[in-house]
């Protein structure tokens, strides 16, 4: 794994945000002055695709970037916040419902935040 790759990793590991990609070359650039965004673009997609990390989409949205750690999320409807939550694994009963097994799921729960409610 390069220099890069890794220091990317570390600041989503690091990280309680949902950066952007935009946003993890902002913050790299602090310490690595010569980054140009298509080499964070690149690893990105060399991390996800190795399951280092997790590429979160949503609608009207940029991509954000998380840990691979096993998790979900909710997502604010209104003001598009993005913040993690553990629900029981459901792994073992999607699995069993399907009749066989899954690679992966990704279960974003959308609700108004409580910024959103008050307002």
């Amino acid at each position: 794994m390069g220099r890069y790759a890794k220091l990317i990793l570390e600041l989503i590991n690091q990280s309680e945000k949902h950066m952007t990609a935009e946003q993890l070359f902002l913050e790299l650039k602090k310490t690595e002055p010569k980054v140009v965004q298509a080499t964070v673009y690149n690893n990105l997609n060399n991390l996800c695709q190795k399951g280092l990390i997790r590429k979160l989409s949503m609608e009207n949205s940029p991509d954000r970037y998380d840990r691979s750690r096993k998790h979900d999320h909710l997502v604010c409807k209104n003001c598009k916040a993005l913040s993690d939550i553990s629900f029981e694994d459901l792994t073992d009963t999607l699995e069993h419902q399907l009749g066989g097994s899954i690679l992966s799921y990704d279960l974003k729960v959308f609700y108004l935040c409580p910024k959103c409610r008050r307002e």
